[in-house]
């Protein structure tokens, strides 16, 4: 149930990014630019999206690689359903997790760093 809700999740935050211009929203452009940004706050510890982001990496070395659980050679059609299935986890997985980080960095513009003071 829970993977599935997350599918759906990512799905949805696909159908948004594609509709982001005509709404106003973050562009796919936005979405893309904000990875350097998001990378380095979770290498540093500010962002949690540690996870998410070995996940990204994991389908994306999964999708480029030579290597498939399904080959390809042997099973014709069907050896590219799976790395189908990888690059739309993975590019719903890109699109929420920037929409998620675009909307925790528009939170951190209005926090000043400091003490707070009784």
């Amino acid at each position: 149930m829970a993977k599935t809700l997350k599918r759906t999740a990512a799905f949805a935050a696909l159908g948004r990014a594609l509709t982001a211009g005509a709404r106003g929203g973050p562009g796919l452009g936005t979405r893309l630019a904000a990875l350097p940004r998001m990378i380095k706050a979770t290498a540093s510890g500010e962002y949690d999206g540690g996870l998410r982001l070995a996940m990204m990496t994991a389908a994306t070395i999964y999708v480029i690689s030579p290597l498939d659980f399904v080959p390809e050679a042997f099973l014709a059609i069907f050896g590219l359903v799976d790395d189908v299935v990888a690059a739309t986890w993975l590019a719903g997985a890109v699109l929420a997790e920037t929409e998620r980080f675009l909307a925790w960095e528009a939170r951190q513009k209005g926090v000043i760093p400091g003490t707070v003071l009784p």
